[in-house]
């Protein structure tokens, strides 16, 4: 599995890469499980009551969550792009510019 781990403005966001031949996550909206390759993140935006704080770039704001967002991919190119795409989008939503993100990509051994 890859985790795709995204930094800026003073937080960070991951999500995962699930590789071919690894069991991708089974729950409603799940990609077809037989898609190779299979990116699930957290989505989030900016509200400006209830949700769960966050601070950025020092100051503190308010997210509310969607639900995770599983897409099947054919390639794992493809995929590592989408999650850089997906992430640099989820920082956008709460004011920090893609550029200012850095998206790293790391393989995780769960072990």
């Amino acid at each position: 599995m890859l985790l795709v781990r995204g930094r800026g403005g003073g937080t960070a966001l991951t999500g995962t890469v699930f590789e071919r031949g690894e069991r991708a996550p089974s729950f409603k909206g799940a990609p077809d499980e037989d898609a190779p390759y299979v990116w699930v993140c957290d989505a989030f935006y900016e509200v400006e009551s209830g949700g769960s704080e966050l601070v950025v770039d020092g100051e503190t704001i308010r997210v509310a969550f969607e639900s995770p967002a599983p897409r099947g991919f054919d390639t794992r190119e493809q995929a590592v792009e989408a999650a850089r795409e997906h992430v640099r989008t989820q920082f956008a939503r709460v004011g920090v510019p893609g550029s200012e993100v850095d998206v790293e990509v790391v393989k995780d051994d769960p072990g």
